[in-house]
């Protein structure tokens, strides 16, 4: 297996640190979204159908995953080990696209690298430690962008997807949408 895919590029104390700034990074976002956009029609019409692909994408990803009890190895983490990462990333820059401010881009970049790309330094760890099989998928899988043409579809299950609560991304998302709308008319 490949040495340098095993080395962290951050530091444990560091990651720990971070990692327990997610949720507050949200509020930060979603602040900085309130107060600096600037949406227009046609920025909605590019930003939002790239918000709402990551937003499909992490339901997809909420139907296949049973934290704890199994790897999650199909349906999108057949193609990528993070797609509720990615998805994330997607909705933030169409957003940020919808927004019409850089400087808004400019901060999810920097709030995606120094507390989101740690937190998935953290959770790969967690991975390995727990599945014996993760080094195998790891090796197969990429971290963030998709491997395209993977087989192991598997089953979308909705009980996964509630379980998960990746219902409360899409009342974001459409709180998010809204409000963009809403300013956008204004």
């Amino acid at each position: 297996m490949n040495q340098r895919r095993n080395r962290a590029c951050f530091s444990k104390p560091y990651a720990d640190f971070v990692a327990r700034l997610r949720v507050g990074s949200g509020f930060v976002m979603v602040s900085a979204f309130a107060l600096f956009s600037t949406p227009r029609k046609e920025s909605l019409l590019i930003g939002v159908p790239v918000s709402l692909a990551g937003l499909l994408l992490r339901g997809w990803a909420a139907g296949h995953l049973a934290k704890d009890r199994s790897l999650a190895a199909t349906g999108p983490y057949a193609h990528v080990r993070n797609p509720l990462y990615l998805g994330t990333a997607m909705v933030a820059a169409g957003f940020a696209v919808a927004s019409r401010q850089w400087t808004l881009a400019m901060l999810f970049a920097g709030i995606f690298l120094f507390i989101y790309l740690p937190a998935i330094e953290l959770e790969e760890q967690h991975l390995r430690a727990l599945f014996s099989e993760y080094g195998e998928y790891s090796a197969h899988v990429p971290p963030l962008l998709p491997a395209i043409g993977k087989a192991n579809a598997g089953r979308f299950r909705l009980d996964l997807y509630v379980r998960n609560k990746e219902y409360q991304a899409l009342l974001g998302f459409l709180a998010g949408l809204a409000f963009l709308v809403w300013k956008a008319a204004r």
